[in-house]
C-alpha cells in the first residue's frame, strides 16, 4: 500500500489554494502541461461523450473537454471552486469524491487529476470512479509519485501521500478497472524540483513565475514529450484505465 504522511487527514483543496489556482492556471506551465496531456489522450477515447471531472477545482480541464465536444459535469468539494467554475461556463457541483451523487454506469470518461493524494480513503474514491463509469468507459487519473519526494510542498498542498507506480496500479485494479497505460510525467524536472522542494516550503509551482522562467519550464515539458522517458521516475504518474465490458461493479466498487 502507498505510505501515508503522518498526522494528515483527507480533505479537499482549501479556499486559498483555489484562489491561487484561479489566478495562474491559464498561463502556468504546470497546468498547461496537464491540459496538454489530457488533450493528447482524448483521441484514444473515440468520439466525444459524457464526462465527469472529479476534483475539478476551477474547471480548467473541464473547459478543455467542452471545447473538444464533450458534455462535462464537474465536481469539487470546495464551494468556492464550484462557484468559480460556474462563472467560467462549467456545469459544476459540490460533492465528495468518496460519495459521488452521480448515476451508476453513466459516464464515458472520468477524470481525477491530482485528487486521490488528498483523500485518506482513496480506495473508496477509486471505487466511485469505477461505479459511475459505463462499461467500456475510461478513467484518466494522475497522482504525485514517490514518497522520497515528500516535502513541505506536499504538506502545503494538503496531500496525505505520494504514490509508487505499483500502488496506483493496485488501487485502480482493486476498484475493478483494467489498466491500459501507465506513464510518468515530470521526468526531466524531477532533479530540479526535488532540490527546490527540500530546500524551501515555497509553493514554486503555484507562485506567479517570471515569464522567461515559465516559458523555459514549458519548453522542458515539450522536450520531454519527444523523448522515450515515460517509464522512468518523474514527479507524477498518469494512468488510463477502462471499465471492462460485462463486469458488474457494486456500490462499493470492485468486481
Amino acid at each position: 500500500m502507498a505510505r501515508t504522511a503522518p498526522g494528515r487527514s483527507a480533505g479537499g483543496v482549501d479556499t486559498s489554494e483555489i484562489q491561487r489556482i484561479a489566478r495562474i492556471e491559464d498561463a502556468n506551465w504546470w497546468y498547461r502541461e496537464r491540459r496538454a496531456i489530457v488533450s493528447r489522450e482524448l483521441p484514444h477515447l473515440g468520439v466525444p461523450g459524457v464526462a465527469l471531472d472529479v476534483g475539478a477545482a476551477t474547471g480548467g480541464t473541464a473547459r478543455v473537454l467542452q471545447r473538444r465536444g464533450w458534455h462535462v459535469t464537474a465536481v469539487d468539494l470546495n464551494p468556492d471552486a464550484v462557484a468559480l467554475a460556474r462563472e467560467r461556463g462549467v456545469d459544476a457541483h459540490q460533492g465528495d469524491a468518496r460519495y459521488l451523487q452521480c448515476p451508476t454506469s453513466r459516464y464515458d470518461l472520468v477524470l481525477a487529476l491530482d485528487v486521490l493524494e488528498h483523500i485518506e480513503e482513496d480506495a473508496r474514491a477509486a471505487a466511485e470512479i469505477a461505479r459511475v463509469l459505463r462499461p467500456g468507459g475510461v478513467a484518466l487519473v494522475s497522482v504525485p509519485c514517490d514518497m522520497e519526494l515528500w516535502s513541505a510542498h506536499d504538506v502545503a498542498a494538503g496531500r496525505v501521500r505520494r504514490y509508487e507506480r505499483q500502488d496506483l496500479i493496485t488501487l485502480i485494479e482493486d476498484a475493478g478497472l483494467m489498466v491500459e497505460r501507465l506513464w510518468s510525467a515530470g521526468v526531466l524536472l524531477r532533479p530540479l524540483l526535488r532540490r527546490l522542494r527540500h530546500r524551501s516550503p515555497r509553493r514554486e509551482d503555484l507562485a506567479p513565475l517570471p515569464p522567461p522562467v515559465n516559458a523555459a519550464l514549458a519548453r522542458l515539458c515539450a522536450m520531454e514529450r519527444r523523448l522515450p522517458v515515460s517509464g522512468r521516475p518523474g514527479t507524477r504518474v498518469f494512468v488510463r484505465a477502462r471499465r471492462p465490458w460485462g463486469a458488474a461493479i457494486g456500490a462499493d466498487g470492485g468486481p
